[in-house]
């Protein structure tokens, strides 16, 4: 029988927010199962990247990364907000030790190819990218791993690369040891009919739900990305994806009432 693995995506939202991030972190800390922890990028990168007069270019919501961008995401993603989450993780007496994907070559990416847009240092990742073999060992010496949205090439490039991206081939790259349950945590009740109406979650979505939702026009943007991502790990052998709202981590862990289930 496979050993249980949760894997749990934060966003930018909860990071920004000091208080709520402690009370999520204290509800992380008290899962007994093995533990992945993938974290994006709050409001920090941009805030930061206006005060050295850095232009930040977006292209249909996508961030370009530039250089001198890469730079500051590297050093507010992989080393302050990592450093912040596994400091308040070890004060809860969890494990933590923070990574991006160039330490122990735990991740390896490839250069965004598109045939109009450069997107200039932006990674993109498989699951075959994860290092599975040095992740599982890490968890068998009862470390708790913090993945921040930084990985590498192996060829001297970090990249940028989304993190519920990282969260879903880390999921399936690991569903072959473990009983993986992905975790999307956001700053919604999980997938609403209505974004309006916090009351509005729909409990479950499979593939062809999805594609009707979104010709509807009723997923806003934010969404779509974990959205994706989630059923790419549905569709890959990782056992229960859910989103579901940060504040309900402990109540979703204990009765699994929380939130939207992605399903086949």
């Amino acid at each position: 029988m496979k050993e249980k693995l949760y894997i749990i995506k934060i966003g930018g939202a909860l990071i920004d927010d000091e208080e709520l991030l402690v009370q999520f972190l204290e509800q992380f800390s008290e899962i007994q199962e093995k533990k992945i922890l993938v974290h994006g990028g709050g409001k920090l990168a941009t805030t930061l990247a206006d005060k050295l007069g850095i232009e930040q270019k977006m292209i249909n919501g996508r961030r370009i990364t530039d250089k001198e961008t890469l730079d500051i995401v590297t050093m507010v993603y992989a080393g302050g907000i990592n450093k912040n989450i596994v400091e308040k993780l070890q004060q809860k007496k969890c494990n933590a030790i923070g990574f991006s994907g160039a330490d122990g070559n735990l991740i390896k990416a490839k250069k965004r190819e598109h045939p109009e847009i450069d997107f200039g240092f932006v990674g993109d990742i498989t699951k075959k990218s994860v290092n599975r073999k040095l992740v599982s060992k890490l968890m068998k010496l009862n470390l708790v791993p913090v993945f921040s949205a930084i990985t590498h090439d192996r060829k001297g490039n970090l990249f940028n690369t989304n993190a519920d991206t990282i969260a879903s081939v880390m999921a399936q790259a690991l569903s072959e040891k473990y009983e993986v349950e992905l975790l999307y945590c956001f700053d919604k009740e999980g997938v609403l009919e209505d974004v309006n109406n916090p009351e509005s979650v729909i409990k479950s979505v499979n593939e062809e739900e999805f594609e009707a939702l979104k010709e509807e026009g009723k997923l806003h943007k934010g969404i779509l990305p974990k959205l994706e991502n989630a059923l790419g790990a549905i569709k890959n052998n990782v056992d229960k994806v859910f989103l579901i709202k940060e504040t309900e981590l402990k109540n979703h862990i204990e009765n699994h009432h929380a939130g939207t289930e992605i399903c086949l």
